[in-house]
């Protein structure tokens, strides 16, 4: 699986995003016209993700967005209470998303090693389909408040999950080598957020997506298994 293959998952599921986020928020929302919902969702999400990236979102105001989307602020204030309220259902229905494919893409088919170059293949390619999302939920996680904190790092920490049951999996199989998986999982992650939170260095160095995978899967591999893939 290359990254343009990948794109068409990102694509179809990506239509689902405003839905799901209408469907989770739904007696919040004063709009009761579905698809009127989940259009308007996916402009405020967009517009959002854009002013909030060039200029935070803690100097977004309601009505550099109300520009943006063509909605009144009157209107937005019928999609979310507040803009802490906006941030939440953002951030949820980003992790939400990613979860979701990270989680499908495992199969009990595949043995450990495809399914660990399949999680990783997944998440790196997601975090280049989805980049202003990734970005915007790294950079602003910090102003969530403390209970949505928590959901955060809990959601954190199911993903890591993934990794980590593979890594063990492997060792069992004796595919991989006994490690601290937990900890092999933390340096993982760590390459793979290198890739969307500094862009402007594998642009730098004419690195493509695919070759960042490539390069990856093999230094994964090296540390890994337990015996040289021929």
């Amino acid at each position: 699986m290359n990254f343009e293959e990948f794109k068409e998952i990102v694509v179809s599921h990506a239509k689902s995003n405003s839905q799901d986020a209408f469907t989770e928020n739904r007696k919040d929302i004063r709009v009761k016209k579905e698809k009127t919902v989940v259009k308007n969702l996916e402009r405020i999400f967009e517009a959002t993700l854009k002013i909030g990236n060039e200029k935070g979102f803690h100097a977004m105001s309601m009505r550099d967005l109300s520009e943006e989307t063509g909605l009144s602020m009157g209107a937005l204030y019928a999609y979310f209470k507040s803009k802490e309220n906006l941030l939440v259902m953002l951030q949820r229905n980003g992790r939400d998303s990613f979860q979701q494919i990270l989680e499908q893409s495992v199969t009990e088919e595949a043995g450990p090693l495809e399914n660990l170059k399949i999680v990783i293949k997944t998440h790196l390619f997601m975090s280049e389909a989805m980049l202003p999302r990734f970005y915007f939920t790294y950079m602003e996680g910090k102003n969530l408040n403390k209970d949505e904190k928590k959901i955060a790092v809990e959601h954190e920490m199911t993903s890591d999950g993934i990794f980590t049951d593979i890594l063990k999996q492997g060792e069992k199989l004796q595919v991989f080598k006994p490690h601290n998986h937990e900890l092999t999982t933390a340096v993982i992650k760590a390459m793979l957020n290198d890739w969307y939170l500094k862009r402007w260095k594998y642009a730098k160095l004419n690195v493509s997506v695919d070759e960042y995978a490539e390069y990856l899967l093999r230094v994964v591999e090296g540390f890994c298994l337990a015996q040289p893939q021929p």
